[in-house]
């Protein structure tokens, strides 16, 4: 609704700041001057004991020098009281008598009959209250109250019951001078198709009213008493007052106490509202007989920034959870998520407090996981990532997902999130399982044996522990290989606990623009420094000439190339030695032989058909004419003391 220019002005010059703030704040004596409209109070916006929070009457703008929170008697009105901009103009403009502006003769017309039928509502909420304390009632008393509903919560809820027969709504409206096209236009009852009287739409169900955030009566919702009644649950029809996808059951309420710091809950049904509430939950809502749908989740957001969808526990609750991601997902704002709290399995919140109270229901809100929690637990649930194909689905399935989200940034922060799940599910782990594992499933069998070989723990280890350092290292420097090298570092196993440690931060960060820096930033530059100042690492061209791509990639390449020989190696040398406590042939002496022979070929550089480098005497990679230019220096230095020229 668009307002009239001079409109606003109108009201702001009507309303006293100081009048409308004062209503939620003790004013400091000692530095307020209410002569001059200079008035100080504690802030109402954030918890503190000093004077900090400063009206300007004058003005009509208020500032907080703690939180720095600002604006005007409208902007206090919407923060205070959790309203809409247009709810917050109606309540100021009440308070000043001033008349809200109408668009049009039509408008104003349409605006009469909502009234009218809101006012044929209330007569049926009183109706259908009274009828509940009636002999009629008697049964539905009785199930409200084996529910755990007694009188007061029932007057609470303005609980009523619809009787059977045919017209007694009906009948009881007209005969008070309703019009019966306002009974019929409030969705109250419905024409015949056999030209009678109309006939009511509720009858024999217990009657919950729906109101809206005003608290304006706008529909019913009803329960079947009979258990054969086809619809359990029935709602109003859609009519002038009542958009079933717009609407939430106990929607005003929940915004109060959501404004005064409770958690917003969204339950499932009318019962779950009632018992949440009743055992002290008074932000809860319920969607109304459907799926959230994208008005209800903005109208959600409106009251608290982090919702909490509290599902049952069961394939249906799972289900809805899922349906309310997917329409989640490009909505997403800074600040604007849900979290899920999944109830107990084959229960909902009304079962839970019935059964345990209201602390086991806090205790399942108090461990609601985030969104992305729960996408990537829909991704993977019941499924087994052993190939390399199966991980490529799921890597797929999950960005398509993450695509839907508009927000670049948020899309960046869920990229990263997937990916620490992704590698905390797949990162090689001593004993783990094959799904995580991958390549590495046959590890643990290896790792038993290479440990009790003295070979292992003499040479293996270390040359293995070196490897890491310069992988790790190069990866650090030349960052523009990780995607090339991803899988090969996420799989490599680490003997040294420090460079697990950066491997993991490091394959966390690889996104980052400067991974050195997070990893610093994430474990301390010491542990950097250390890995960097490694003698072995060092001296390694890729190391010594940072950024340089190529010579990075032919490092890695090479370095991994040993660290499989090794591997298959020590997994032969293993093997030999079960072998060697049976029956031992020729056949153990082959398999070390060729075992040794691919490690030996790995040792030898991969690169020297370049003319660039070649292998020293402790398996690092030299630079030919560096170790050229070196030899000529000896030589230059033993022939000034007397010596011969070296050679070779």
């Amino acid at each position: 609704m668009s307002l009239p220019p001079g409109f606003l002005d109108e009201l702001r010059s009507r309303t006293s700041l100081t009048q409308v703030v004062g209503r939620k704040v003790m004013w400091d004596a000692r530095k307020s001057n209410q002569g001059k409209g200079d008035m100080w109070a504690p802030c109402p916006f954030h918890h503190e004991k000093t004077a900090s929070f400063h009206v300007d009457d004058r003005k009509g703008y208020y500032y907080c020098f703690g939180c720095h929170a600002k604006g005007d008697a409208i902007k206090f009105v919407q923060e205070t009281e959790n309203v809409g901009f247009m709810e917050a103009i109606r309540i100021l403009a009440d308070e000043a008598g001033m008349q809200m502006p109408e668009r049009d003769p039509r408008a104003q017309q349409k605006a009469d009959r909502r009234t009218q039928l809101a006012e044929v509502m209330e007569m049926a909420v009183q109706h259908y209250r009274l009828m509940l304390n009636t002999g009629a009632g008697g049964a539905a008393r009785d199930y409200l109250e084996k529910r755990g509903l007694g009188e007061k919560a029932r007057s609470r809820f303005e609980i009523g019951f619809a009787p059977e027969g045919w017209q007694g709504l009906w009948d009881h409206l007209t005969g008070k001078g309703v019009a019966p096209d306002l009974v019929l236009g409030a969705g109250l009852a419905k024409p015949s198709n056999k030209g009678g009287k109309p006939y009511d739409t509720f009858r024999n169900r217990i009657m919950f009213p729906i109101r809206d955030a005003r608290g304006r009566c706008i529909a019913f919702g009803g329960r079947a008493m009979d258990p054969g009644d086809n619809a359990k649950y029935l709602n109003s029809p859609e009519t002038e007052l009542f958009d079933k996808g717009r609407s939430l059951y106990h929607h005003g309420p929940a915004r109060e106490a959501a404004g005064k710091g409770q958690p917003l809950i969204v339950a499932e049904g009318y019962m779950d509202v009632i018992a949440l509430v009743e055992a002290g939950f008074g932000a809860s809502v319920a969607p109304l007989g459907t799926a959230i749908t994208e008005s209800q989740l903005q109208l959600l957001w409106r009251i608290s920034d982090e919702p909490i969808i509290a599902l049952d526990g069961d394939t249906a609750g799972l289900r809805a959870a899922m349906r309310v991601i997917d329409l989640a997902l490009p909505l997403l704002e800074a600040g604007k998520s849900l979290r899920f709290a999944i109830m107990p399995e084959g229960q909902d919140p009304d079962d839970l407090i019935r059964a345990k109270g209201a602390d086991a229901v806090q205790k399942v809100l108090d461990q609601a996981m985030p969104m992305v929690n729960l996408l990537w637990q829909r991704e993977i649930e019941g499924r087994i990532f052993d190939s390399p194909e199966r991980k490529a689905a799921l890597d797929k399935a999950l960005r398509e997902k993450i695509k839907l989200i508009k927000d670049p940034s948020i899309r960046a922060h869920y990229g990263q999130a997937i990916k620490d799940m992704r590698w905390e599910l797949f990162r090689p782990r001593r004993g783990g399982s094959p799904q995580r594992r991958g390549q590495w499933a046959q590890g643990p069998k290896v790792q038993m044996h290479t440990k009790s070989s003295l070979l292992a723990a003499s040479e293996g280890q270390v040359e293995h522990r070196l490897r890491e350092a310069v992988v790790l290292s190069v990866a650090l420097l030349s960052p523009e290989v990780l995607d090339d090298f991803e899988y090969e570092i996420e799989t490599m196993e680490c003997l040294d606990p420090d460079n697990a440690r950066i491997r993991d931060v490091l394959l966390r960060v690889a996104n980052n623009p400067d991974p050195r820096a997070a990893v610093e930033a994430a474990l301390g530059g010491e542990a950097v420094e250390k890995l960097l100042r490694h003698p072995y690492v060092a001296i390694t061209p890729a190391v010594r000439h940072p950024g340089d791509v190529d010579i990075a990639r032919m490092t890695l390449t090479e370095e991994f190339a040993k660290l499989k020989t090794e591997r298959g190696l020590f997994a032969e040398i293993a093997e030999a030695e079960e072998d060697l406590l049976g029956v031992a042939d020729e056949a153990v002496t082959w398999r070390l032989g060729q075992a040794a022979e691919a490690r030996n070929n790995a040792l030898r550089s991969r690169q020297e058909d370049s003319g660039e480098y070649e292998v020293g005497p402790n398996g690092a990679p030299i630079d030919k004419d560096e170790r050229a230019a070196l030899d000529a220096l000896t030589e230059r230095i033993d022939f000034t003391r007397g010596g011969k020229p070296r050679r070779g």
